[in-house]
């Protein structure tokens, strides 16, 4: 925590600004010279020229705050023999303390570099990962328009259990896949793989929509409970809420598999229209557990212009300091002109501003605009 707060000191300040910054603790270090010696012999403000490393240490390196360390004992030398008071006990223990405390202050910027240094290679390494697991959605797909948007619980996380994917289908359609993983951590993120790279493998090559949610479930399954032993943790605790959307590229039409996830938004005009599916299944990982095998597929109108929003609970369920839900349904539609990635960062932005830049939950969106509808090509044969 108190790197964290370190970090959030340093990120508050831009590069720049750390040289202009310098001249507060230069300037304390000349006023207490200045004060010092003009005032009277019983007034004595050496003392704080200890507060010149002290307020070094927040924004410099361990040079800088070395530096101006050893500026103010220098300093406080040479209060010392301009009154005349530079070898008595009081004037050397001063001078002794404030090296002490320089040194303090620049074992704590060199501690503090080591761990930022650290926490930069873990960052590389957790982009890396998200690149590789959570990668970036097609701008384009057919005559959809795509964009995704992903926020951490974690500030300095980049993958959780919420999750996205797109693929496309020999069909002439786009499949899509958004999900929310139980759980967090390791095993969270390890699941969140699993189900990926499932849809990722099948997507393309499954011939109907339910039949890639029945191949989604068993991977799931098996993958999570086939190195378990019966005295580990029940594998039915290892889920994911998701949603398999089937948009053709001929058809004003999604057809959608609902698996215990919040339903999509459609945006029409300035009119929202959840699209609540009538059966709404399982999570995955559950449906092999209780026998099902059939899932059904709702088939929704998606016009030309139509903006079509999935997301994950952490959405919805972001709240304010005074404990209020985000207002996803009123807040989205004020951006409906935008394309989806304008859209997704206005809404980014809007979030970050209710819950004061503090999630407790991964928040995913993705954002479809439909902007062609083409008949689909003649039949050769004919």
């Amino acid at each position: 925590m108190a790197l964290r707060a370190w970090l959030d000191v340093r990120r508050s300040w831009r590069p720049g600004h750390a040289p202009a910054l310098l001249v507060i603790p230069l300037g304390l270090i000349v006023t207490v010279c200045v004060v010092d010696v003009l005032a009277p012999p019983h007034v004595h403000l050496g003392p704080l020229l200890v507060a010149a490393p002290a307020i070094t240490v927040a924004f410099a390196g361990a040079l800088t705050t070395a530096v101006m360390g050893a500026l103010a004992v220098a300093a406080q030398v040479l209060i010392g023999v301009l009154r005349g008071v530079l070898g008595t006990a009081n004037t050397q223990a001063q001078i002794a303390a404030l090296i002490v405390v320089s040194a303090v202050c620049v074992t704590v910027c060199v501690v503090r570099g080591r761990h930022e240094q650290q926490l930069h290679q873990v960052r590389s390494v957790a982009e890396a990962a998200q690149r590789v697991l959570l990668r970036p959605l097609p701008a384009r797909a057919g005559p959809l328009r795509i964009a995704g948007l992903y926020i951490p619980a974690e500030e300095e996380a980049e993958l959780g259990g919420d999750l996205y994917a797109a693929a496309r289908t020999a069909h002439h359609s786009t499949r899509l896949l958004i999900g929310d993983v139980r759980g967090s951590g390791l095993g969270a993120i390890s699941n969140t793989a699993l189900l990926l790279g499932a849809f990722r493998a099948a997507a393309h090559r499954q011939a109907t929509l339910p039949r890639l949610a029945v191949h989604l479930d068993a991977a799931f399954r098996w993958d999570t409970s086939q190195w378990r032993s019966q005295t580990e943790q029940d594998t039915i605790e290892d889920f994911a809420t998701a949603t398999l959307l089937d948009i053709p590229d001929h058809d004003p039409v999604v057809h959608l598999i609902s698996c215990g996830h919040p339903p999509p938004l459609v945006l029409r005009g300035n009119r929202v229209i959840p699209l609540v599916a009538e059966a709404s299944h399982l999570p995955i990982g559950f449906g092999g557990a209780f026998g099902m095998a059939d899932y059904d597929v709702q088939t929704f109108p998606f016009e030309v212009g139509d903006l079509m929003l999935l997301y994950t609970d952490g959405v919805i369920e972001a709240r304010d300091t005074d404990g209020r839900f985000y207002p996803f349904t009123e807040r989205a539609p004020q951006w409906t002109a935008e394309d989806p990635a304008e859209l997704l960062r206005h809404l980014h932005d809007d979030l970050l501003a209710h819950v004061h830049s503090h999630f407790d939950d991964d928040a995913a969106v993705v954002a479809i605009r439909r902007t062609a509808y083409a008949p689909p090509p003649s039949d050769p044969a004919r």
